[in-house]
């Protein structure tokens, strides 16, 4: 493993420029006083020196083949051995390990959906477990996803008609009623053929939520998924989305978690036939006490498909905790693969942490191009030494430094309510630090 100190401009579409930013092959976790030491290269350490087991169920040839089950009995409770749960902090997350209802009330249920569909679009359903297409892209690989997917007796089922292009998003608004309500929940969300559609998918309030999201992206059509974690500060939420897309469709994937005491994002986007491209956009931002951790498998199943991922990160105060782990399988029958995975963190403060673990699988040499970059860093003393030198004070020079950091990402956005919604969201994140 690699621990980098970068610094630099990069582009999510340029691989060769990416390189430049960070050539190595993953970070390992680096905390705030580390981040000014340099490169420094460290022997390879495997599972066994860590004392790290992958877990008899998920023991596989390969990241693709987990065991996926139903069942809540197939899946063992998370364990800080197991390393797909090496980063997370279980207790903070243990009440949604038990198997345990939606605490809704007589008039008062434990989440409040919010669902507003545009012009064009389907008829709102709800399916119940068994009712196709719930359950034909998403079957749970660990214990979370399973009770989510066990305990919701209803799914909310939101679909893109075929050949529709509906100009307007979904808007589906979750909120919660407290941290002491347990929520479970699961739906799904489906393009038919040659459809176009965006979701957004925004969380408040407060609560233990277990989440599934199941994405349907039918041949031709293009999706665009936004969720949105701004919960209150003291919510618990555990997410697994999972997408599988049809020939020369097209998914936009972004999350975005500013909110919540701690938050574990879960996405896989299966390429099953030829001609299919995903993007995966993430951006986050950790506060003193907050875990944030977002977890990608691209799995590249089919010919002549494209992928790239690029996540950031900003991270300040005391405690302050963000993983990302992004996994990328190029399957033997997936020739002509193009793929790139990006992860860049901003440390603002000390006491701050970050963990990222790109990994890479190749099973085949017959592609276009596959790479990945990983890097951990504080401000980048040129810039700001440029703006300073320019009259700019050196508070509102930091901030603008923050601001050209999720500029990027953001402007990928297209609803323009939800860009404007981040920009504000991060100048009162840094106004708590930078005051």
């Amino acid at each position: 493993m690699t621990t980098a100190d970068v610094t630099g401009a990069e582009s999510t579409g340029d691989p060769a420029a990416n390189e430049n930013v960070a050539h190595a092959a993953g970070a390992a976790p680096v905390a705030a006083q580390d981040a000014l030491q340099g490169v420094e290269t460290e022997s390879e350490v495997t599972l066994e020196d860590e004392g790290l087991e992958v877990g008899a169920h998920h023991a596989a040839d390969n990241r693709g083949s987990r065991l996926r089950s139903f069942e809540i009995a197939d899946h063992e409770t998370p364990r800080s051995n197991i390393e797909e749960w090496r980063f997370t902090p279980l207790r903070r997350f243990a009440a949604l390990f038990e198997d345990a209802p939606t605490d809704d009330r007589e008039g008062d249920p434990a989440l409040d959906y919010d669902v507003q569909a545009p012009a064009g679009a389907a008829e709102i359903t709800a399916l119940a477990p068994g009712a196709a297409p719930r359950g034909t892209v998403l079957v749970p690989e660990d214990l979370p996803a399973a009770i989510a997917s066990a305990r919701s007796e209803e799914a909310l089922h939101l679909v893109a008609p075929k050949n529709a292009a509906l100009d307007d998003p979904f808007r589906v608004n979750i909120t919660g009623s407290g941290v002491d309500r347990r929520a479970n929940g699961h739906i799904v969300l489906e393009t038919a053929e040659s459809a176009s559609a965006t979701f957004v998918l925004r969380h408040t309030g407060s609560a233990q939520y277990a989440q599934n999201v199941e994405m349907v992206v039918g041949d031709n059509s293009q999706m665009t998924v936004i969720t949105l974690q701004d919960w209150d500060d003291d919510a618990i939420h555990i997410s697994t989305h999972h997408a599988k897309l049809g020939r020369d469709a097209k998914l936009k994937h972004i999350v975005v978690s500013l909110g919540g005491s701690a938050v574990r994002v879960s996405v896989t986007g299966e390429l099953a036939a030829p001609g299919a491209e995903v993007e995966n956009l993430g951006l986050y931002f950790s506060d003193e006490d907050q875990f944030l951790e977002h977890r990608l498998f691209v799995d590249h199943a089919a010919p002549n498909c494209t992928s790239d991922v690029a996540y950031k990160g900003a991270l300040q105060g005391k405690k302050a905790r963000s993983v990302w782990v992004g996994d990328v399988l190029i399957r033997k029958e997936a020739e002509g693969t193009n793929t790139y995975e990006l992860n860049r963190n901003l440390v603002l403060t000390e006491g701050a942490r970050a963990d990222s673990v790109p990994n890479l699988e190749i099973e085949t040499g017959e592609i276009e191009g596959a790479g990945h970059a990983a890097a951990t860093g504080r401000f980048d003393d040129e810039q700001l030494f440029y703006l300073r030198a320019r009259g700019i004070p050196e508070l509102e020079a930091r901030r603008l430094v923050v601001r050209g950091f999720f500029a990027e990402l953001i402007q990928k956005i297209d609803v323009p309510e939800i860009r404007e919604h981040l920009f504000e969201s991060i100048e009162a994140e840094l106004a708590r630090s930078m005051n």
